[in-house]
């Protein structure tokens, strides 16, 4: 029923033969006649649904028939290659808004009321209220062109240096809480470490050729290491913390190994190829120095290996950012997906398909944030309120397991079915996102079809945007069952 109306409505949007009616060419009867036959006008509305709803059927067993553009273009192919763009686009957001939104909820449900949770509040009504397109136009602004004027040429007063360490500090400051003196001095100390390292950082003119470097890459597994131990035994079970220790120390040898092959992987089956040794080898690493809880001394060992490989994957295509601004000087474009027929290393190719990903990916992941951070919240404080929790600080169970083991699991079962629908209404917001940055996706591929009252584009939008919906239902339902026991039974 719903494909018939989206039907109905499009074909009388207006004229599909205006343009060629005031056209002066030649051939203008030709031009009219081809128009017609590939649109199937000469037929009635109701059997040119028909047909549609016959050729989109077949997709039930992978064969979609969804006919001709009013150019002749064929729909099947245009909606994959725009679906690729368009999804691409979405699932990124999706991801990056999910991880971040649900962090800052649950970070914020545990600090009610505190100067953090207010400004996290301030902030998500912001966002949640911030048009798409005006966002939008001021990244353009700000986050294209300015930062490619300013690229050619990098550097930074010391204003701008005290401005970022007191961002920085601020955050870190309010993430971390306390008291009025420990919050003081976590301040003062991270705004001396930023400007220090923004400082040199500018020295060295990092800005242009960035890098990791190891030490940083090693305090990142150590990071890695230490988030994985307090989100599941804490920092207390020597074993497990040892086999860590080790991973991080292979890792280190793996960096100087795996370097001729990371110079150029020439592509992306090689890069899988050393994820999945990573996985095997730190899996073994936990599990035989892990003693008697070897299954969760392998998650962490798995996890502290995939957060150092990733560090070095993260190296390498920094130190390949000054190759890729000789190809392209300029480097964000304010319109398109990348360059045409764009030639050069795999790293640069990266570069190629991720700078232009940037400003419509924070567009549409700002904005889902606010709802996820406000959802997680409010499912965070009417969990921790329950009775099971308060038995389970009863028994002496610290604060991190309370949090991490009980009452996050549970929390996530409604922002399970927000992330459905989510999933679905970001696609509607990429049409105005993809306008705006000229990225050729559905969204650009359903506005072509609006303005030609070419119901055939439009059609393929609502088919791949209804899929998306049940698909993301489907794995909804699919994670309550993982999230509560009882909803397997």
């Amino acid at each position: 029923m719903g494909s018939a109306l989206m039907f109905f409505a499009t074909i009388n949007a207006g004229d599909p033969l205006a343009d060629l009616r005031e056209s002066r060419a030649e051939n203008r009867e030709q031009l009219m006649q081809a128009r017609i036959e590939n649109m199937n006008l000469d037929l009635p509305w109701y059997q040119r649904y028909l047909t549609w709803l016959a050729g989109a059927s077949k997709c039930l067993v992978l064969a979609c028939d969804l006919g001709q553009a009013s150019n002749g273009a064929n729909i099947n192919s245009m909606l994959v290659n725009a679906a690729g763009a368009s999804l691409r686009l979405v699932s990124i957001s999706v991801v990056l808004a999910i991880v971040i939104g649900i962090a800052l909820g649950v970070l914020t449900a545990i600090r009610q009321y505190s100067g953090f949770d207010y400004t996290v509040t301030f902030a998500a009504f912001l966002f949640f209220s911030l048009p798409v397109f005006w966002a939008a136009v001021l990244l353009k602004d700000f986050g294209a062109i300015r930062f490619n004027n300013w690229i050619a040429d990098p550097a930074l007063s010391t204003t701008a240096m005290a401005v970022i360490a007191l961002v920085f500090a601020l955050l870190v400051a309010s993430v971390l809480g306390g008291d009025i003196r420990r919050q003081a001095v976590t301040f003062l100390v991270t705004a001396a470490v930023v400007f220090g390292v923004v400082f040199a950082f500018d020295s060295v003119g990092w800005w242009r050729k960035p890098a990791l470097g190891l030490p940083l890459i090693i305090l990142g597994g150590l990071l890695a290491l230490g988030f994985f131990l307090t989100m599941t035994v804490g920092l207390s079970q020597r074993k497990i913390t040892i086999a860590g220790l080790v991973t991080v120390a292979v890792g280190i040898v793996a960096y100087f190994v795996t370097a001729p092959i990371m110079v150029d992987p020439a592509n992306w089956w090689v890069i899988l190829a050393l994820i999945a040794v990573t996985v095997v080898v730190s899996g073994a690493i936990g599990w035989f120095l892990g003693g008697f809880e070897r299954k969760t001394a392998a998650y962490v060992t798995i996890g502290t290996g995939l957060g150092f490989a990733f560090l070095v994957f993260m190296d390498r295509l920094l130190r390949n950012w000054g190759a890729f601004l000789e190809i392209k000087p300029r480097p964000i474009s304010t319109i398109g997906s990348g360059i045409p027929e764009f030639e050069g290393t795999f790293w640069a190719e990266i570069f190629d398909w991720g700078v232009q990903l940037i400003l419509p990916t924070i567009v549409l992941t700002v904005i889902s944030i606010a709802g996820y951070s406000r959802y997680t919240r409010a499912s965070m404080l009417e969990t921790i309120n329950q009775d099971y929790i308060r038995t389970a600080r009863s028994k002496g169970l610290s604060d991190r397991v309370v949090y991490t083991k009980h009452a996050l699991r549970n929390a996530l079962i409604p922002i399970t079915t927000i992330v459905a629908f989510d999933f679905a209404a970001l696609l509607g917001g990429a049409v105005i996102t993809e306008s705006i940055f000229g990225w050729k996706g559905l969204g650009a591929m359903f506005r072509d079809g609006l303005n030609k009252v070419d119901p055939g584009p439009v059609m393929g939008y609502y088919l791949v945007a209804g899929g998306a919906a049940v698909l993301m239902n489907m794995l909804a339902d699919i994670a309550y069952a993982f999230l509560d026991p009882r909803i397997r039974r």
